[in-house]
């Protein structure tokens, strides 16, 4: 299952040289061109020479993680993140380590030599350190350094009625989607940008929306998904089962009110559930991506994921095969002409 192999790759913002293999692998056969630009973008094109709006999909291959700089005399190695995790869930956890994936454990002083003053506050990243078994700092040298990159050692598996679980859902299920977007092959001029280093500004998608101007673009992500015992109904965020959601503003964007709701009559033409994203943190690759050239319509369309940016992230199985349904379907809609507009018109 690709969504299995994509998730547990290794592919921390800055270091997405696995996962970027896997996908060329992946689109190579659905593909006229398929190339990387200087950041490590992989932008794969369809149908540039058919008729209508060039139409780019986007998800991001990076992934929360973590980055050693510094290794203690007893071995011990101290680590900052990479893209926005919270110290809280970090403690005792495993992680991989590096392309050949030494196992390591995330280790801070325990609760018994704790002052009571510290059990009242979370710990800091810099109370934190990854410990991999080694005797001493020239032991741990042998087979680790600083600038290696760690992430979550979490396995892909389903778990209760249509539910997965696995560590980087944001955003390999969206670059599973889009994957699944090339293969439909629809008779539109299609680029797909799986981009990098989405979780430390969004600067892969700058670039992709420079080099490739297109008409109209979709970020399909993996969003935040607030749902559980307690959680007010403002503050849900997602619901998961209930749909893709749909972005209507968030840190970066206002969605464009013509694509808005062109996305909504096309899953209710196709009866696919679907969802708005009801807060307004966070952002994704559209929040670069439609600032670039003259600026460029379109938007957000989200899987809902469960204990987003941590160890173990859970998704419903259905909202990620309805995204495919949905995208499939916006595709087959533009392919027909249903978007109306052309490059350069106010569809504000």
């Amino acid at each position: 299952m690709l969504l299995k192999e994509l998730t547990e790759a290794i592919g921390p913002s800055g270091f997405e040289d696995e996962v970027r293999n896997l996908i060329r692998k992946a689109a190579r056969p659905y593909a006229d061109r398929v190339y990387t630009d200087v950041l490590g973008n992989l932008i794969v094109e369809q149908n540039q020479t058919a008729a209508g709006p060039r139409v780019l999909l986007d998800a991001h291959m990076d992934e929360v993680g973590l980055m050693i700089v510094h290794v203690e005399d007893n071995g011990l190695l101290r680590l900052r993140p990479l893209g926005g995790i919270d110290p809280r869930v970090l403690v005792s956890k495993p992680v991989c380590i590096g392309t050949d994936r030494r196992f390591g454990v995330i280790g801070a002083k325990p609760i018994h030599l704790q002052k009571a003053e510290e059990r009242k506050r979370p710990l800091r990243m810099d109370e934190l350190y990854i410990d991999i078994g080694a005797k001493d700092r020239e032991d741990a040298l042998s087979v680790v350094k600083p600038g290696d990159v760690a992430v979550f050692a979490t396995r892909f598996g389903e778990i209760g009625e249509g539910c997965a679980k696995a560590k980087s859902f944001d955003d390999r299920v969206g670059c599973a989607i889009l994957l699944d977007a090339l293969a439909a092959q629809v008779p539109v001029p299609l680029i797909g940008a799986f981009t990098v280093q989405e979780e430390i500004g969004l600067r892969g998608a700058t670039v992709v929306g420079e080099r490739i101007r297109p008409d109209i673009a979709i970020a399909i992500e993996g969003t935040v998904c607030f749902d559980v015992v307690d959680a007010p109904g403002h503050g849900q965020s997602t619901v998961m089962g209930a749909g893709p959601a749909l972005t209507v503003q968030d840190g970066r964007t206002i969605a464009d009110t013509r694509f808005l709701e062109f996305m909504v009559a096309v899953a209710e033409k196709y009866n696919i559930p679907y969802q708005f994203r009801r807060v307004k943190g966070g952002s994704n690759d559209f929040g670069a991506i439609h600032k670039s050239g003259t600026g460029v319509t379109g938007g957000g369309i989200s899987v809902p994921v469960r204990y987003i940016h941590a160890p173990a992230q859970v998704i419903s199985l259905d909202d990620y095969h309805n995204t495919v349904r949905l995208v499939r379907a916006l595709l087959e809609e533009i392919s027909r002409g249903a978007w109306p507009y052309t490059s350069g018109e106010n569809v504000g």
